[in-house]
Parts: structure tokens; sequence; C-alpha cells
């Protein structure tokens, strides 16, 4: 230990550093006033030089825990006598003085505020960190983020996304230094990115097209937006470069064209629909599927997702609805229960490129669980809003056999709200002069609550495939050849 001027120099650059230098220091007797901390080497005041290496056998101080991570937390506030405050609350601690943990006292009343805006800070960080997928051919790590935090609370808020992300390799990068999970260890490095503009995600501009088309102008509310999310945010959120424009532009008659769109929503127990040609302003009907306003799904979605397969197809799958990944894709099984239905396609030997898919309800219908978007089933009005363009599909294609994949699309094929799909499973019928099969949904499988649940679900799946190739070399001979639509309903 190197004294001048009767004043003690020592460097702290971390919590661990700080605590191991006061600990020697508490235990020679050195008051707050005869110490000059550094966070640099080299750095203090006039009579400081650089000191020498702290002392390791101190005596162990013995501090109450509630105490102890006061101090850590308080050591993340970036301030240049940071060290030496928090010595001097030691200090005064050790001198019997335990109001100066109590807000009331000075001291603590300023430990407090430091802790206070040390956890703000990492609350901040982990909800405005923006993750960004790198190409799988760059290797490691797999995502990466840039944020600016006004306190060293990266360590941290790095053990808090190593616990959420699992094995998934990722850094975080700041100005002053970076963080890297190789999927099992924490790595500590110094700053390697500038900025937010060094990292590419070619995924960005999907997240981008997903967030314009979820943008409602008639909700605007700038002030709520910019108190909720700090302005200093905004500048590296991938959504922040394209935010100002549409708060222009709903001010400037996107937000009256908003609130029209809801023309015919009503207070009351039930919807009451109005059709379109009545909706102020007056618009043409709908003649694509991307322009219908049937029902209400349309505002929460995406897009409509209209069938896909070669409309001379003999075989027509109908599912209920599309689903996240569909919504996004605008493409129907794309997810992973369209995965599922390939493969049982496969086992039945059905080529998907031989048949038309399609399903029941066009637009995606879910709730908000957290950050996911969770399927909601249709309801009848729903299926019925949208059974206009099943029917378009099925009189363009004319398939033989129309396979339902769910009660959903079975309620729809048949037109019958009250249908149940339980007895008809294993047993065709004949409706409007075509075979009707029906089996379960993929997604039905996916969530079975047990693997034998799951294997015989995905058998009614396969064998129902198998049964629908069958039905194309029967000879066809009217409903008298089958069980009828109305007698299966009795069963």
């Amino acid at each position: 230990m190197k004294e001048i001027n009767e004043r003690v120099v020592r460097l702290a650059q971390s919590f661990d550093a700080w605590r191991a230098a006061a600990r020697e220091l508490i235990a020679r007797g050195v008051p707050p006033a005869d110490v000059a901390w550094q966070s640099q080497p080299g750095e203090g005041d006039l009579f400081s030089s650089t000191p020498e290496a702290t002392d390791t056998g101190a005596p162990p101080l013995r501090l109450p825990r509630q105490l102890v991570e006061l101090l850590e937390s308080a050591a993340c506030f970036n301030v240049h006598d940071r060290w030496a405050f928090l010595y001097q609350v030691l200090w005064r601690w050790q001198q019997g003085q335990h109001d100066v943990v109590s807000p009331a006292d000075a001291d603590g009343a300023r430990l407090h505020a430091m802790v206070k805006a040390v956890h703000r800070e990492e609350h901040d960080m982990h909800a405005y960190v923006r993750f960004r997928e790198r190409a799988e051919s760059d290797g490691a790590p797999r995502f990466v983020a840039w944020f600016e935090p006004t306190h060293a609370v990266l360590p941290q808020v790095a053990r808090h996304f190593a616990r959420r992300m699992g094995s998934i390799s990722w850094m975080i990068a700041t100005p002053g230094a970076s963080m890297l999970w190789d999927g099992a260890t924490l790595h500590a490095g110094p700053a390697l990115l500038r900025g937010a503009a060094d990292i590419d995600d070619a995924g960005e501009a999907l997240w981008l097209t997903y967030y314009r088309s979820i943008f409602n102008p008639a909700r605007v509310n700038a002030d709520l937006l910019h108190s909720h999310i700090p302005s200093r945010f905004w500048k590296n959120l991938p959504e922040g470069a394209i935010v100002p424009a549409m708060l222009s532009g709903a001010a400037n008659g996107e937000r009256r064209t908003g609130q029209t769109a809801s023309v015919g929503q009503r207070q009351g127990a039930a919807m009451i629909p109005i059709s379109a040609e009545r909706a102020q302003p007056a618009r043409a009907t709908a003649t694509t599927l991307d322009q219908c306003r049937r029902c209400a799904l349309w505002q929460h979605a995406t897009q409509a997702v209209p069938g896909t397969g070669p409309h001379t197809a003999r075989i027509m799958l109908v599912g209920e609805q599309p689903g996240d990944q569909e919504d996004l894709a605008g493409l129907p099984f794309v997810g992973p229960a369209g995965t599922l239905l390939d493969q049982a396609m496969q086992e039945a030997g059905l080529a998907r490129d031989s048949i038309y898919l399609t399903n029941a309800v066009k637009h995606f219908k879910w709730e908000p669980r957290g950050k996911r978007r969770l399927h909601k089933t249709p309801a009848q009005r729903e299926i019925l809003a949208c059974h206009g363009w099943l029917e378009e599909e099925i009189e363009r294609g004319k398939p033989q056999v129309i396979v339902a994949l769910g009660s959903t699309a079975l309620k729809s094929v048949l037109q019958d709200g009250a249908v149940s799909m339980t007895p008809l499973i294993g047993t065709p019928i004949e409706h409007d002069g075509r075979w009707v099969v029906a089996v379960y949904h993929p997604s039905y499988v996916l969530r079975a609550r047990d693997e034998e649940s799951r294997r015989q679900a995905y058998a009614v799946i396969v064998d129902g495939l198998r049964h629908a190739l069958r039905l194309l070399q029967e000879p066809h001979h009217g409903v008298a050849a089958g069980t009828s639509c109305a007698s299966s309903r009795l069963a």
C-alpha cells in the first residue's frame, strides 16, 4: 500500500475489486476522507499515484445480506464518486451508524435512489433489447443485440437472458463491453460493435411488415406511446425507423379511414352485421379475398390466406383456419400442423402437389398470450361469413372427395352448425354430389395429452386420406350408395 500526504489510493474497476480493497481498509481503520478511489489506473486527485496490489489477507467483514445487495446494486450506478460513496456507507455501518441504510438518512436516500435507478435500467434492458438473427452459415453467435445502457447492468441482464434463451448462442454488445453466451457459459469481453447498424438481419423486413399490418391509425395516442417507451430507446428499435411516418400518416387522414372501418360494430350483447355497401364511406363490394370484410377477423390478421394447389384436383383438404405461421406467410399448412399433414399424406400415398389445400375460415383468429399469438376457435357466425369463399373454391375445382380436417371444417362443408364429427370418423358420406371424409385436424394430434392418444389420432388422419384415395376408384351411385348427410346426423 502506498500513501501520499496521508491519503491512500485504491483502484476499483468492479464491485469485487472494491469489496476486497474496502475490506482491507476497514481492517486498517482508514476513514473515507483518507482514501482516494480510482476507476482507471492513473486517475485520482492531485495527490494520488498508481496503487500497489491490494492485500488479500484482510479479515472478513460481517454485513447483513440486505446491505451487501444494496451496495452491489449501487456499484452499477454510473457516477464518478460511486466507490468513494459506497466506502463511506460501509465505514459508517462499521462505526455503528446503522441508519445509513435508511431512506431518511442523507446517504441512505442517495443509496436507495442509486439502487432504484439501476433496477429500472435492468428492467428497461430486459424490455428493449432486440436480438437480430444472423445467417446460420456465419456461425455463433446466432443472435446479436446492441444496447446503450446508462448504468453498468450488462452482467446482470446477460444472466437473465442466459436463463431465458437456453442453448441458443447470442451476444449483447454495448459501447463499453460485450457479453457472449455460447449455450453453456457467459463470456465477458470488450466493446465489439459501434452500433446497431453493424448488425444485419434478413428477417427484420418480415417483422416490420407484420408491425405495419397490426398498426391501427384510429387508436393512435402519440403522448401515451412516448410515455411508455422513453425516447432514448427508439433509435435502436427496428420499428423505431417506421413509427414516425406511421404517426404522421395517422394524423393526416389515415386515422379517419381507420375509424370508418369499424362502422359495423355496435355496443351491446351481440354484433350487428352491416354490409360493406352500407358502411361509410361508400365502397365497392369485395371482389377478392383480400378485400373481404364480412366478419371482424380481418382487423387483427396480417392477411387473408387463400387455398393452394391445382384447381382441377380431385381431392380437396379443408382445414379450420390459418395459424400464426400461415398468417405471416400467406399460405395454408406451412407450420407444425402442416409438417405433420405432409407426413400423413406421404404415408397414405398422396402427393401434396396433386391435391387442393384450403381452410374454412380465411383469416387467423387469435388471442394474445405474452408475446405469442395463440389460436382461438372461430365462432359459427365467422364460419358462415367465410363460407362463400369456400363454396367458390369447391364450385371452381369440383373435387370428387373433400377431406374435412376437424369439426370446424366439417360444419362449414356440410353447412350444419350442429353436426358432430365423432360419428362420421371412418364413415364417408355424400353431400351435394361428392364424398366427404371426416378426420382429425393435425393440430389435434400435436395437442394430444400422451403418446398413445397422438398415435391413435394420427392413424385416423392417415386412414381417412387412404379412404379418400379409394373413393376415387369406386363407382359413383348417388346418395343411395353411401350414408346420407341427414341420416348421419341421427347416428
